[in-house]
């Protein structure tokens, strides 16, 4: 039986290789054809120049068997004369199109061979309309190429940070500069969340709504005017910043504003919803598109010969840049080393499975400690908020806040520590402590948001009681005597004096821009003191001090990739789920990202060493959509909840006096629709409907998702295929030379 398989195994591989040398003998006759008709082409220009010279040398003669030249020009004369007008014409087009057609050969950059039998090919076939448009379709055609390609390098030039990145990647590795390519990612969707809530709902209420001071929930009260200036308040973003644009009860509920009668508080919830539907199409297209850009798999034969003999680029003419290229083709052999040595890793399973379990159970008590430790906060400042928080110092009323960023600050570090006991592959040891983090820090602000929900329980009750004093206050600032026949001049009340609300809205959304704010002075802080004071102190106290510094304890530190991932994509989260009612997050998530940029790429490449264990990161990003897609449902969930559920405020904010936030929706309908179109719309609102379809897109997806898969699959078999009929035939080549001896 093996015997059968190996003769039938051999005839097909020798019918392959007779197949391959019929084709070549093809393309062997093709060729002489080809060369054939190229010499015929050359005689036949060679026989026309012949004829050429020789009508020459008979004009030539005639002329010397003239008398005289004046019966030359009187002959030329006589011919010239003899045409008629019309005849002249057509010659004078023929000459110009003799030189134009010239003056075309001569501007191609071939060879004089092919320009003269392209010539003779021409003036034998004689010079039409055609082969003039061709060869003006051909000169655009170039400049349209090479338009392209200056619009290509145009791009590239315009494309922020590009050449820090590169020189990033080339000294520490694709696994940090992934994370900058991230971070600008994240600065352009910012851009655009930015664009839309500072032009379609702060901008219109700073221009055509009414001003500071008309009404109450625009006036600072009476008994915070006082200290409305003062810095601390201000840093807190109370007494004047409490009452502006950058919070969301500032903005009146008037339905239209200004002469253009903009519908702002329909802009307003239509704003905060289609910056979560941007956030979802732009991470999920991304997603598909890294997907597509990875392939059927990785190609891994020869990848050392490939590295060796294809990494330099040719064209480099600038010494910084041929220095970053050198650092970057060492560090892409040092990943690649280091994938071979991962590959063939044989380790003693049964104790790499005891650490690995020791590990899981260290972590798991970190996260378990870091709640109850959030939880006893959040408990002492519901106590501090009950008491008066005026009546306590700065750190208990930042309390949360200010654990919250030590944990973010301090537990990664330690989960770092603990992975090392796993001795996982880098990327596969990043994940890890990736999914870690994103457990700490999820824990972490779910912990916050019930405390804000507790928090808006309590205003809404201490609602309910203004709204029973409003009634009151009302009854004895218009309860008088007055005479009959007397006038009296009307009373007026000064908006700051008027009651109010304790608007819920806002202070969800200062609590949220104190947590960014809080969240980023201890990033910087601890960028310049955990790697620039440290970076000096190895650097100059290294040769006066016991032990070597550089390489002992403190030694430079390293660029911690998932930590800065993780706060980037929770900052990310907590914009999105605040952005509703402080519409200023926007714009100062987009001033930290840029502020970070530009300080974490001098700190990276001044104060940090590359990493012990350099490792390649994945062709794409994915890993980070993953766990931004996830933090962006969880984050939409509370703003949703609110939506819904809770009654807006009585006296703030654009959805002032309505039941539920989104009956802006049904009060546009029936005010600036027809009433088929309001009918139509609550049809298609119809959970009879909405189910189904839903339902629907969900078969659709997992359809798709299983054909892509199918094909891939059938892409890697058919890959190795290909492999496998390329080493027999390249094993039947080199054994044809013993079969034949």
């Amino acid at each position: 039986m093996n015997s059968a398989f190996t003769t039938w195994k051999w005839r097909k591989t020798l019918r392959e290789v007779r197949r391959s040398r019929q084709q070549l003998q093809r393309r062997e006759q093709l060729r002489w054809t080809l060369k054939e008709q190229r010499r015929n082409m050359r005689n036949a220009t060679k026989q026309q120049g012949k004829r050429v010279r020789n009508m020459k040398k008979e004009s030539e003669s005639k002329s010397e068997s003239d008398s005289a030249p004046e019966s030359k020009d009187n002959q030329a004369v006589g011919v010239l004369g003899s045409l008629t007008p019309e005849e002249l014409e057509k010659l004078k087009e023929a000459v110009d199109e003799r030189k134009k057609l010239i003056a075309t050969m001569r501007g191609k950059p071939w060879p004089m061979k092919k320009k003269l039998v392209v010539l003779s090919c021409v003036l034998s076939q004689g010079v039409t309309g055609v082969f003039i448009i061709s060869f003006l379709y051909y000169s655009n055609c170039q400049k349209w190429m090479k338009f392209q390609r200056d619009f290509e390098n145009f791009k590239t030039a315009c494309i922020p940070w590009e050449m820090k990145i590169k020189e990033i990647e080339s000294h520490f590795g694709s696994s940090v500069a992934s994370y900058f390519i991230f971070l600008r990612w994240m600065y352009g969707i910012n851009m655009i969340l930015f664009g839309l809530t500072f032009g379609l709902v702060m901008v219109p209420e700073a221009l055509m709504g009414k001003p500071y001071g008309s009404i109450p929930r625009k006036t600072v009260p009476r008994e915070e005017e006082a200290s409305a200036m003062n810095f601390a308040i201000l840093w807190d973003f109370g007494g004047y910043a409490k009452y502006s644009v950058l919070f969301y009860g500032y903005y009146n509920s008037q339905r239209a504003i200004g002469w253009l009668k903009f519908r702002l508080p329909l802009s307003y919830f239509l704003v905060g919803v289609g910056t979560v539907a941007y956030s979802y199409m732009v991470v999920i297209r991304t997603m598909a598109r890294n997907a597509n850009e990875e392939g059927g798999g990785d190609d891994t034969s020869f990848n050392f010969s490939w590295k060796t003999f294809t990494s330099w680029d040719y064209l480099i003419g600038n010494p910084e840049t041929a220095d970053n290229k050198f650092a970057s083709i060492t560090t892409s052999f040092k990943e690649a080393i280091v994938e071979e040595q991962e590959s063939r890793k044989d380790d003693n399973i049964h104790l790499t499975r005891f650490l690995r379990v020791l590990a899981n159970f260290l972590v798991l008590c970190c996260l378990a400690g870091s709640g109850y430790l959030i939880y006893f906060v959040v408990r002492r400042s519901q106590k501090f908020a009950l008491l008066g928080l005026e009546n306590y110092g700065w750190w208990e009323r930042n309390e949360v806040n200010m654990v919250m960023s030590l944990l973010g600050m301090f537990c990664p570090m330690l989960f770092d520590v603990i992975s090392t006991l796993e001795n996982y592959h880098p990327r596969v040891a990043l994940q890890w402590q990736l999914g870690r983090i994103f457990a700490l820090f999820l824990g972490n602000l779910y912990t916050f948001i019930i405390a804000l929900m507790d928090a808006i329980q309590l205003k809404r009750a201490e609602e309910e009681i203004v709204k029973k004093n409003m009634t009151i206050w009302q009854a004895n600032l218009y309860n008088g005597t007055v005479p009959d026949n007397s006038t009296a001049p009307p009373i007026t009340v000064h908006p700051a004096d008027i009651p109010r609300g304790p608007c819920w809205e806002t202070m969800v959304g200062q609590e949220f821009v104190r947590l960014i704010i809080s969240d980023t002075m201890t990033t910087y802080i601890t960028l310049l003191i955990g790697d620039f004071l440290r970076a000096v102190l190895v650097r100059f106290l290294n040769n006066c001090w016991c032990w070597d510094l550089e390489y002992g304890f403190p030694s430079y530190s390293e660029f911690d990739v998932s930590g800065n991932v993780l706060g980037l994509i929770f900052n990310q989260g907590m914009i999105w789920m605040g952005a509703f009612y402080a519409p200023c997050l926007p714009a100062l998530n987009l001033l930290r990202l840029h502020v970070s940029m530009y300080l974490q790429c001098w700190a990276v490449m001044c104060c940090n060493v590359p990493q012990e264990r350099v490792f390649k990161a994945s062709g794409s990003n994915n890993f980070y959509m993953a766990m931004l897609l996830v933090i962006l449902f969880l984050s939409t969930l509370p703003a949703i909840y609110t939506i819904v559920s809770i009654p807006p405020s009585f006296d703030c904010g654009p959805f002032s006096g309505k039941t539920r936030m989104f009956d802006v929706i049904q009060e546009t309908l029936e005010s600036d629709f027809p009433a088929w179109f309001g009918k139509m719309f609550s049809y298609a609102s119809n959970p009879g409907l909405v189910l189904p379809f839903l339902l629907l897109l969900v078969l659709a997806i997992y359809y798709l998702q299983s054909t892509s898969k199918t094909y891939k699959r059938v892409n890697m078999e058919l890959k190795k295929k290909l492999q496998t009929v390329s080493w027999e035939v390249q094993m039947y080549v080199q054994m044809s030379p013993t079969v034949n001896d």
